[in-house]
Order: C-alpha cells, then structure tokens, then sequence
C-alpha cells in the first residue's frame, strides 16, 4: 500500500516514563514507520528531551523528526537548535508555531510557522525536509476558515515540503481542507493525523484544548460505556480503523499517528489495515 505511515511521540519527563517509551518504541519498529515525530514543549520546555530522544529513535534505525515550536523563541535560539540538529545529521523537522508556557506574554521573535519555516530555508537551504500543521476543522484561534487556509499557504509558500493534520474524526473536513488548499494552488501532501481512542475523559480534554470535533454520536457512545475501558477501547478501533480506511481509499496519502507514547491501539489499527510492515 502506497503512503507514508508515520508515528508521533512526546518527551518523557521522568525515568519511568522514558522506559515505558523504549518499551513502545520495541513494539512499533515492527510496523516499519516512515518516520517517528518527537514533539517539543510550550517555549521549548522540553528542548533537550526533544534532541535524547531523537537521537536514540536514528540509533534504533528509524528516521527522526523533531518538532521546531518558535513562539517564545529568538532567532538565534532557533538558530542554534538547527545547528545542533545538522551536527546530528538530521534531516527532517516539522516547524510548528507551538503554544507560550502558562503565564508567559513574550511571543518572541516569530509570531507565526510561516516566519519560521522562512528563516529554516535561509538559514539552511534545503538541508531539511520540514512537515507543518493543517487544520482540517480550522486552527482554534483562526479569525476564520479563509484566514486558516491563507495561513497554511503562507507556510508552504515559505518552503514547506508536506503537512500533517491535526486529528479529526469527520473525513469530509479533510476532503474539503484539502480541496480548498489545491483550489489556492497548494500541492504538497497533506497527511491525515490520527488519534487513537483509549479514553474518553482524556480525549475530551485534549480536544477542547485543539478544537477538534469530536462528532455527537461518538461522544454519546464514548459516554454511555461509562467506566468500560474495554467497550471505550473496541468502540474507539473500529471508529478509527473505519475512518482509515475511508482515508485510504479516497487517496490520502499516508497516516500520522498521535500514539501518546502508547503501542497497543496503533499497532492493533495498523494490523487491521493492512499496512506495511518492517521486513
């Protein structure tokens, strides 16, 4: 099956917790990834969590991409960080303009991904492949759809190579996304990101914090199983193993998935879809 099928991790910020991440990371090499995404802290927070565990993924064998946030950075910081990751040998980056940390005013140098993924080309040419976001169902403090959409072009005017989504459970807001962005002239791949679902209270609360949907009958069902991790669990597969493969079959160009450091529901979707897997 064509596309690039990808995983997203985050920095473990304790000991427990990066061996959890090893013990993840064991069970996903087997899938073959394209590449694995290592997230990076509100204002950089966890900068040098970013570049470990980067840094341990390419000695696994598997391509690396660290997030680059700038908001709250300065171009020197920035440049610093590229500098580190070209000393490294890494290739790939997905530039995000990122969240302030709580109780913090100063956006820094970058207001936006757009001026990052700028400064990244005339900083280092076409050293790095950069991945940015897209937001199928609009970017929570966009002024409006148009607003977004012009947004994301200005990124990949800036030199972005591909894009991953933010997670979404209604495939017409990508198709129609995608759509709109070819009718302004943009080509690059979008590639749908998914969200496995283990537990409703914590998807709840991490899309009021992204804005994205999570459809009524999803929720009233995720609802009513109440303290049911099983049915919440097998429920939650076949919404998404479904919503894949409406994807898939459309022509999406790969999958992303957000695995919240966590083996099981990815690789039981990616079993169910018959992706590709490391030989």
């Amino acid at each position: 099956m064509a596309g690039v099928f990808s995983l997203e991790f985050f920095p473990p910020r304790t000991a427990e917790g990066t061996e959890k991440l090893r013990a993840a990371r064991r069970q996903l090499a087997q899938l073959g990834p394209a590449f694995c995404s290592v997230t990076f802290g509100a204002g950089g927070s966890t900068r040098e969590g970013t570049l470990a565990t980067v840094l341990e993924i390419r000695d696994e064998g598997i391509e690396a991409a660290p997030h680059v946030s700038c908001i709250g950075s300065t171009r020197e910081s920035i440049r610093a960080v590229l500098a580190q990751y070209r000393e490294h040998g890494i290739r790939h980056l997905v530039a995000l303009r990122g969240d302030l940390p709580s109780g913090t005013a100063d956006v820094g140098e970058f207001r936006y991904a757009s001026e990052l993924v700028e400064f990244i080309r005339r900083e280092t040419g076409d050293w790095f492949a950069i991945d940015v976001a897209a937001y199928p169902e609009v970017h929570p403090q966009a002024r409006s759809a148009e607003d977004d959409l012009a947004n994301f072009r200005r990124k990949v005017d800036a030199g972005a190579n591909s894009a991953i989504t933010q997670y979404f459970f209604n495939p017409d807001a990508y198709w129609h996304f995608v759509d709109a962005a070819a009718a302004l002239g943009v080509s690059v791949p979008v590639v749908p990101g998914i969200m496995p679902i283990g537990s409703f209270a914590k998807l709840a609360r991490f899309s009021d914090a992204c804005g994205a949907e999570i459809p009524r009958w999803i929720r009233r069902r995720l609802e009513g199983y109440g303290d049911d991790t099983a049915s919440i669990r097998g429920f939650g597969l076949d919404v998404v193993t479904g919503l894949c493969e409406q994807l898939l079959a459309r022509g999406a160009p790969g999958l992303h998935f957000y695995t919240l450091n966590q083996a099981s529901l990815t690789t039981t979707i990616w079993q169910r879809l018959g992706l590709p897997h490391a030989q």
